[in-house]
C-alpha cells in the first residue's frame, strides 16, 4: 500500500500546484452545478491530475466532479478511493487561502488513508489509520519536501482540554443555529470555551494536530468532504462519531452524504 499512498500525496501537491496557478489569475470564471455549489476550472483541473494518477492503482475512485455510478455497482468495490479535487470552492473564491485538496483510501466503509493537501499554505497533511500516525509537512516554495514524508518529525498529536476550558473548531462558511447551540450547552460546563473559525477540511487537521478540541458540524457534507479528515483523524486516536447512529462515519454509502457529525477524542465529550 505504500506505493499508492505515495502516489496519492503526489497526485494531491501536482493538483495543488495547478490549483494554485488557476488561482492566481486574475479573473476567475465559476458555474452553478445541479445543486447549486459553484464549480470552477481549478476543480476540474484539480480532478483530472488526480483521476489520471490514481487510475494506475487497482482501486476505483469516487469523485466529486466524476459521474456517480449506482450503487449496485459500487457496493461490490470493497477498497475504494474517495476525492475531493478542491475542497472549499467558496473560500477559494473568496481567497481567503482556506482551500483543500483531499484523497482519502477507504476499506469496507472505513478510511485507512488520507492526505490533505493546502497549496497557499502549503501544509500537507497525511495519515494512515493502521499505523496510527498522522503527519504534517510543510513543503518549501517549490512545493518539495526538505526531508522524507512519514517523517517523526512531523508527527502530529491531538490535545485534550482543560477542565474548565475548551476549544472548538466551526465552518467558516456554515456557521448556524444548530452549531451555535451546541456551544452554548459546552458553556454549561466549561466557562472558556474558544471558537476557531476555519474552512474546508483544514477543520479535521486542526482538531489531529491539537489546535482544537473537538470539531461539530450540524450542516451537510458529502464523503469526499470527510473522508481524508477521516482518516488522519483516526490515526491520531480521534473519533468521527454520525449523529444519527453515534457510530464512526462510514464510506461508499447508497446515499454519499453525510449525517451530521462530531469529532473528538474518545472519553472527552459525549
Amino acid at each position: 500500500m505504500t506505493k499508492d499512498y505515495n502516489l496519492a500525496i503526489k497526485a494531491a501537491i501536482e493538483a495543488g500546484q495547478e490549483i494554485l496557478r488557476i488561482y492566481e489569475l486574475p479573473n476567475l470564471e465559476t458555474e452553478l452545478k445541479e445543486d447549486n455549489t459553484p464549480i470552477t476550472l481549478a476543480d476540474l483541473a484539480s480532478n483530472e491530475i488526480i483521476n489520471n494518477s490514481l487510475k494506475r492503482t487497482k482501486f476505483p475512485i469516487i469523485s466529486e466532479e466524476n459521474e456517480q455510478l449506482d450503487y449496485c455497482l459500487r457496493k461490490e468495490w470493497e477498497t475504494v478511493w474517495i476525492i475531493d479535487p478542491l475542497d472549499g470552492t467558496k473560500e477559494f473564491l473568496k481567497k481567503n487561502g482556506e482551500f483543500t485538496v483531499n484523497i482519502a483510501l477507504c476499506s469496507k466503509g472505513s478510511p485507512i488513508f488520507g492526505v490533505i493537501y493546502a497549496p497557499v499554505s502549503r501544509e500537507l497533511y497525511y495519515g494512515i489509520t493502521a499505523k496510527k500516525k498522522s503527519y504534517k509537512t510543510i513543503l518549501d516554495d517549490s512545493h518539495k519536501s526538505k526531508q522524507d514524508l512519514f517523517h517523526d518529525s512531523d508527527l502530529i498529536f491531538p490535545s485534550n482540554p482543560a477542565k474548565d476550558a475548551i476549544s472548538v473548531v466551526c465552518s467558516r462558511s456554515h456557521m448556524n443555529q444548530e452549531t451555535s447551540e451546541f456551544i452554548k450547552e459546552l458553556r454549561k460546563k466549561y466557562p472558556k470555551v474558544e471558537i476557531v473559525s476555519k474552512g474546508s477540511s483544514l477543520k479535521f487537521c486542526i482538531v489531529a494536530e491539537g489546535g482544537a478540541h473537538l470539531y461539530p458540524r450540524f450542516a451537510p457534507t458529502m464523503e469526499w468532504d470527510t473522508a481524508a479528515g477521516h482518516a488522519i483523524c483516526t490515526a491520531v486516536g480521534l473519533n468521527v462519531i454520525s449523529l444519527k447512529s453515534n457510530k464512526e462515519m462510514n464510506y461508499n454509502k447508497r446515499n454519499l452524504e453525510n449525517n451530521h457529525f462530531l469529532v473528538h477524542i474518545n472519553g472527552e465529550i459525549t
